[in-house]
């Protein structure tokens, strides 16, 4: 019987608590239960050496298999390669790559390491499903090992137009590593064709007719499948959240104004920066707002130990403190800056409270902050939806008012004319917006990608 494995930089066992945020945990566990499944990665672990053998756990019929990471691995591979080279360059942050060999040897280490543990796991019939920029090495170093099952890659986050990527000094491994999948999916029709275009352009390879591509002495599909959301408990958290304390507090506190809400990883990708200029933008701009209006912005901290975060988080404490030493009243804050996380469900409630969801990423694969809004909310009395342009949910979500981040001007106007919408318009918006979301559901993009996996070609051209 055909069995799924998936692979991803951190594995997410059952018994850890709340689903990680992004969801991969929950798209994956269901297809994981039905004929019974592997998931292989990391275990969150930083011992004196990496593993030599997987720690095995076993929860129903999923098989949890983990590697231990060196403090030296962890370094150079999460933080050094993966964190501070790809994650700037795939969000158009060139500025912020850094491009040491050493994180580069470090990284393929890590993911020869991977695929030499993961090898002795594997059976034949087994359907194998990588995800993300940390391991896209993967299937090219299974290869090498004579794996011949079918291989699947999934990137979360934006694959970046060629004249970024080739800065990138590994830039044609990367691509020539993507080459040993038999299926590449990206979120969005724009990734895709920077894919396109470094094959046939970088690395003389060539798109078929058929959509397939060819290059590297393989065909592969590549092709887009935007991720989604557990729209059903996404829409009955929001429902019964105000039975909960902190949706009571919310209430209480904002009861006299109105409430933006931006729920972000701290992250130079997500522009907080550039929205809190624009709110103290739409402040001066819109002074008869000041007293009636607040942005609560939850961010909480992700890659402490990396320099580039531990800027963002001073910067951004910084500019609140200002925003709010300018504007703030004895009895009214404009701006609520915590860097705190909260369960799905008290985010939900915090959602449904809005009246404007502010998603204005520089750059994003998806966004799911941007449809989990949209779920929470009363379709009797809706929030609006601000949405960054360069969010792949914005390929989806075309019934949000969609903003340019760097334009704070622009930002600013989007927040006002948010805030005096009629109910009518609202309404007809967010009925748009939650037939897409249901539409391209969690399990959507789950059931459409493993079926592109069965049915992919399946040659190693000579």
């Amino acid at each position: 019987m055909r069995r799924l494995v998936v692979v991803s930089n951190r594995v997410a066992l059952p018994d850890e608590g709340a689903a990680r945020a992004g969801g991969l945990a929950v798209a994956l566990q269901e297809a994981l239960q039905q004929n019974g499944g592997l998931w292989f990665g990391w275990s969150g672990r930083i011992t004196p050496q990496s593993s030599d053998s997987p720690h095995i756990r076993q929860f129903g019929q999923v098989t949890f298999a983990t590697l231990d990471l060196s403090r030296k691995d962890h370094a150079e591979y999460y933080n050094g390669y993966a964190n501070r080279s790809l994650w700037p360059v795939f969000h158009y942050r060139i500025d912020l790559a850094d491009f040491t060999r050493e994180n580069y040897q470090g990284y393929l280490r890590v993911n020869t390491l991977f695929a030499e543990k993961l090898r002795p796991l594997l059976r034949d019939e087994d359907e194998i499903w990588v995800h993300d920029y940390h391991l896209i090495p993967l299937g090219e170093e299974l290869r090498r090992l004579g794996i011949r099952q079918r291989l699947g890659f999934f990137l979360h986050t934006p694959f970046p137009a060629m004249e970024v990527l080739v800065v990138l000094p590994s830039a044609s491994r990367i691509v020539r590593s993507l080459a040993a999948y038999d299926v590449v999916g990206f979120q969005t029709a724009a990734d895709l064709r920077a894919f396109h275009d470094h094959v046939t352009l970088e690395s003389a390879g060539e798109v078929l007719s058929n959509g397939l591509v060819r290059g590297f002495g393989r065909t592969l599909k590549a092709d887009v499948f935007p991720i989604g959301i557990d729209v059903g408990p996404m829409v009955a958290a929001a429902e019964s959240a105000h039975r909960l304390a902190s949706t009571r507090r919310l209430r209480r506190n904002f009861s006299e104004c109105k409430l933006m809400i931006g729920v972000d990883r701290l992250d130079y990708s997500k522009g907080l920066p550039e929205r809190f200029k624009s709110f103290e933008r739409f402040l001066e701009k819109y002074p008869a707002w000041r007293g009636k209006v607040s942005l609560m912005q939850i961010a909480p901290s992700s890659r402490a130990d990396v320099p580039e975060y531990m800027q963002i988080r001073r910067q951004l404490e910084a500019e609140a403190g200002h925003i709010n030493g300018r504007f703030a009243e004895f009895d009214w804050t404009p701006l609520h800056y915590l860097n705190s996380s909260y369960q799905r469900q008290t985010l939900a409630g915090f959602y449904r409270f809005s009246q404007i969801g502010v998603v204005s990423p520089l750059r994003d694969g998806m966004n799911l902050v941007a449809k989990e809004y949209v779920a929470a909310q009363n379709g009797e009395d809706p929030g609006v939806l601000v949405l960054s342009r360069f969010a792949g949910a914005a390929r989806e979500l075309t019934s949000a008012l969609q903003i340019n981040p760097y334009d704070l001007e622009g930002v600013a106007d989007a927040l006002a004319r948010a805030l005096d919408m009629p109910i009518e318009e609202r309404r007809d918006r967010w009925q748009d917006l939650m037939s897409a979301v249901r539409t391209g559901s969690l399990d959507h993009w789950r059931d459409s990608f493993l079926k592109a996996l069965t049915e992919a070609p399946y040659t190693v051209e000579t």
